[in-house]
């Protein structure tokens, strides 16, 4: 059936190659007539930039009690590598638009991959647990605006008709680095040492700043003023969030008040930041971008299949390690299906995206996170690798069916100014997103695992199990002691699967839930006058 546009032609007169066309969000003329070599140097630096970004989420993970016997700190101290890191991301990312408005997108994309690279050394060479905390803090500063940076390059860069392709291998970093960093930690740390998953940033950022300044167009800076206020509002709402969700876990949640206070100030600043940014004349954040019902799905759709990969993906790996004592080059091997499911997933999208309704290829790839999660809930202490890599394969090919169109749908209504800015937020979401799936899927297999624990241990009885009575055992002496430390092993390894087992069903079924939202979105006709999607 033919759908009318806003122009009252029908959609069906365009030809099948235009069907799907991102908004003409170029600012300046001279990004889309790059020559072929000097476009190719400049998608190699912002890859680049943003594999070095992404990796740093998770590479720094595999290397933390290398580094807490090094720097001499605690458990609760080293945390703050990574809490501190975090946190500083969040903090910054929203400040992306408006940076660049001042200064340029080329000094600001070099300064940040500048100052990255600078900070990465740095963590690498600390000396002390302050001194490395500082460093992560700049890291995170520098980084945050990394990701949103190269998507709006990415898109800017590129003719409309080309554009697919390109955020195809855009959403393929984004999604692969996350997965390749445990891997890559772990043999960078068992080869050489920790320090190395900081210094593997130098060689990659030396080159990628020279490219970026020599092939990204100058471009104009823009007059725009700072909204202080809502800065500040929002900074200390992300920042309390952060602590929240990254020590909720150490402090017992709700039972402590330092979690209590958090939870406080991040629903007080985030109401008064709401409040803010409607009523004040020029906020931080375009109110444009909450009035784009598009954007706006994207965004809660990024929210939570961002969550359910980056909880199963946390889950995984020490699930493999703890449960079936798979070590850390096993293990990552055992994950990589997932990143092999991501490039076929990319490739298919990239390919059927013009000529097939994007919200159905999504709801393909939400049904292959689905079925993937269903196949997860069936995993169990004896199984061999088989389900693993089956598993991780499907999940990642529905990563890829998702993520690739969805990143695209963000920007297809929004005029190009508001471009920056969209790509800003939606790399806060996405931050947040990992934040709130790994603490609410901590806190769920922590209470399954209570639960299965009682409910396995009201089975493990004198009567069920001799060689628990103490008549038996206590003649024995010290083997009669081991017997029953072995039993009680046992019980703790099963109530742990199933409190995983448990994970995995409850991300299920969010997919499922979720599924539905994907119909919301609306046909929109882009800046440039053709239609951006088909949606009969």
């Amino acid at each position: 059936m033919a759908r009318k546009g806003d122009d009252g032609r029908a959609a069906t007169d365009a030809p099948v190659e235009s069907r799907y066309v991102l908004p003409n969000v170029v600012a300046m003329t001279d990004d889309t007539q790059l020559s072929p070599t000097r476009r190719l140097g400049l998608t190699v630096a912002v890859m680049t930039a943003t594999m070095m970004q992404v990796l740093d989420t998770t590479i720094a993970n595999v290397a933390m009690p290398h580094m807490q016997a090094q720097l001499s700190a605690t458990l609760e101290q080293v945390a703050w590598v990574l809490t501190s890191y975090i946190l500083a991301s969040a903090v910054a990312t929203p400040l992306t638009g408006w940076i660049e408005d001042r200064i340029g997108r080329r000094a600001l994309f070099t300064i940040c991959v500048g100052g990255f690279t600078i900070s990465s050394a740095l963590c690498g060479a600390a000396p002390t647990l302050s001194f490395m905390v500082a460093a992560r803090v700049a890291q995170g500063l520098f980084g945050a605006l990394l990701m949103p940076l190269s998507q709006a390059v990415v898109i800017d860069i590129y003719p409309p008709e080309k554009r697919a392709q390109a955020i195809g291998v855009w959403s393929m970093t984004t999604m692969i680095g996350p997965i390749m960093g445990p891997i890559l930690g772990g043999w960078l740390t068992d080869a050489l040492n920790w320090r190395w998953v900081f210094y593997i940033n130098v060689p990659l950022g030396i080159p990628c700043t020279i490219g970026l300044w020599l092939f990204l167009p100058a471009g104009k800076a823009r007059t725009r003023s700072f909204d202080m206020a809502g800065y500040a509002m929002l900074a200390i709402a992300i920042a309390a969030l952060q602590l929240l969700l990254d020590r909720g876990t150490q402090k017992d949640w709700f039972d402590s008040n330092e979690i209590v206070i958090e939870a406080g100030l991040a629903i007080a600043a985030a109401w008064m930041f709401i409040v803010h940014t409607m009523t004040a004349r020029a906020p931080l954040i375009p109110r444009a971008l909450f009035a784009d019902r598009n954007f706006m799905i994207s965004a809660g759709l990024t929210l939570i299949v961002f969550g359910v990969s980056y909880s199963s993906q946390a889950l995984i790996a020490p699930m493999l390690q703890q449960l079936l004592h798979y070590d850390t080059a096993q293990a990552g091997t055992l994950m990589a299906p997932r990143g092999i499911g991501v490039l076929v997933a990319i490739i298919i999208a990239g390919r059927v995206i013009n000529r097939v309704d994007t919200r159905l290829i999504m709801a393909a790839g939400l049904a292959c996170m689905i079925v993937a999660q269903f196949m997860m809930s069936g995993f169990d202490i004896v199984m061999d690798r088989g389900p693993i890599v089956a598993a991780g394969f499907i999940h990642g090919l529905g990563n890829g069916l998702v993520i690739m169109p969805l990143t695209m749908t963000v920007f297809i209504t929004l005029p190009p100014k508001l471009v920056t800015d969209a790509a800003a937020m939606i790399g806060l979401i996405r931050n947040l997103a990992g934040s709130i799936s790994i603490a609410i899927g901590g806190a769920f297999a922590a209470r399954s695992l209570q639960v299965a624990h009682s409910e396995i241990g009201e089975h493990v009885t004198q009567q069920t199990m001799p060689m628990l009575d103490p008549q038996l055992t206590e003649p024995l002496g010290r083997a009669g002691g081991m017997a029953a430390a072995m039993v009680d092993a046992e019980v703790n390894r099963q109530a742990l699967m199933i409190a995983y087992i448990n994970d995995f069903r409850l991300m299920m079924w969010v997919a499922v839930i979720v599924l539905p939202l994907l119909f919301l979105f609306r046909p929109g006709k882009s800046p440039s006058g053709a239609p951006p999607v088909v949606m009969e």
